[in-house]
């Protein structure tokens, strides 16, 4: 079929190009909701083609030619099927030629595509002028989120060397639970336990992860377990938090012009969030200077903030939170930066995309403080791999509790040490505890 598609492509852009020059767009505005007939109406434009002969092919090539453009007209092309699909995760195309998709955390090639680039291009500046904005040669990149929730990602030449390139990520109408999350072994009953624990006794949480490792579908699954009598701020670069409680803000920052007025940053929105009153702050993702704002938020009376950030271990994501506030904050030693983040965060959640597929909270990690000017941190659960694998070549691991441990003299907060005491209180009793 690879070859196929190749060789037709200039012929099936041909005549493509005269179906377009030929149809009635009034008749298609007005059968838009009768695909079936828009689909007889190209059929027949195209018969009328190939029998003059302006073009040739074959009548299966015709039927399916016709199916495509008829996909173009009332919806997106190839991709259109693969946007209902709702076990797809990821669209990505690279090039008219190169679909894949992401089912259940595995990456796989389809067998649908463009007939040609142009097509490919013109589908991208549709789903692009639809969330306003504009793609072409001056501004070649295009990064936003789509009616639907989904992120969309646009790329065109001359930055995309072997043709347009588009990445969608889709969110469903669901909403993950930790209930779904320990039906998929993404964690156990004591670990969605414990974070319930966390999240309502207002413990700072950071969820760290790859990209597609599940850290989003995490902070919304903790955030079902805030408060209704709280007022929560959320701030993204793309909405796709879900949050069920009626008292939520929901901000997300704003790329300027060509001369960057009108541009509002993740940082603007921290500092303007700040003076709205919220009982818990939500940060989509931690990626640049806003991080400091982000500390001072969680350490001066904004307790249970949550945020994500992009780390493959959680001892990486200390180091990331580091060297994103010493970006915002040249002149802090790094023993003041160290400080600053044992006296804010109080959990990591490490999410990861194992191999096969699988989504796994790797391990939740409690930051205990600083000692020698190095921040302590101590793994209350971790997720160990065996090195034997399932009959279906699965990766196999079990849950480990680590536990509590008790706080010396060495780490001050009276505060937080009233709520370690809480927490652990509660663990003991966790099994009892329903999420």
């Amino acid at each position: 079929m690879a070859n196929e598609q190749f060789q037709f492509s200039n012929e099936w852009n041909k005549i493509r190009d005269l179906v377009f020059q030929v149809i009635d767009l009034d008749l298609v505005e007005q059968l838009k909701n009768e695909p079936n007939r828009i689909l007889r109406e190209i059929q027949t434009i195209i018969r009328d083609i190939v029998n003059s002969g302006s073009a040739y092919i074959t009548p299966d090539e015709s039927g399916t030619l016709a199916s495509m453009i008829c996909d173009e007209i009332v919806g997106y092309g190839p991709i259109d099927s693969l946007m209902k699909d709702e076990t797809v995760n990821d669209i990505l195309v690279n090039g008219p030629h190169s679909i894949y998709v992401e089912r259940g955390g595995i990456l796989s090639k389809t067998n649908k595509f463009f007939i040609s680039e142009r097509q490919l291009i013109d589908i991208a500046r549709r789903l692009v002028n639809k969330v306003g904005k504009n793609i072409d040669e001056a501004h070649p990149l295009v990064d936003s989120r789509m009616p639907d929730g989904s992120r969309l990602n646009v790329v065109i030449p001359p930055i995309a060397i072997d043709g347009t390139s588009m990445s969608i990520r889709k969110f469903g109408n669901g909403r993950r639970t930790f209930h779904d999350l320990i039906q998929y072994e993404s964690l156990n009953d004591d670990m969605a336990n414990f974070l319930v624990i966390a999240t309502r006794c207002r413990m700072n949480i950071i969820v760290s992860g790859g990209t597609g490792s599940g850290k989003t579908t995490m902070l919304n699954a903790l955030s079902g377990f805030i408060g209704d009598n709280e007022r929560t701020i959320t701030l993204e670069d793309a909405a796709e938090l879900k949050l069920q409680q009626d008292h939520v803000v929901r901000m997300e920052t704003k790329s300027g012009g060509e001369d960057g007025r009108g541009r509002v940053t993740m940082q603007n929105l921290l500092v303007n969030a700040l003076r709205m009153r919220p009982d818990r702050i939500i940060l989509g993702e931690c990626r640049g200077e806003e991080a400091f704002e982000m500390l001072q938020a969680m350490n001066t009376g904004h307790s249970g903030s949550m945020s994500t950030l992009h780390a493959n271990t959680a001892k990486d994501a200390l180091s990331r939170l580091e060297s994103m506030i010493i970006m915002a904050q040249p002149e802090l030693p790094i023993a003041a930066v160290r400080h600053y983040i044992a006296s804010s965060v109080n959990f990591i959640i490490q999410v990861s995309r194992l191999p096969d597929g699988q989504r796994k909270v790797m391990s939740i990690t409690e930051i205990m403080g600083l000692e020698s000017g190095n921040i302590i941190t101590h793994d209350v659960f971790q997720f160990k791999i065996h090195e034997e694998r399932s009959e279906k070549g699965m990766i196999r691991g079990e849950f480990v509790c680590n536990g509590l441990v008790r706080r010396s003299a060495l780490y001050d907060s009276a505060q937080y040490y009233e709520m370690s005491d809480i927490l652990e209180k509660l663990m003991i009793n966790a099994a009892g505890l329903k999420i």
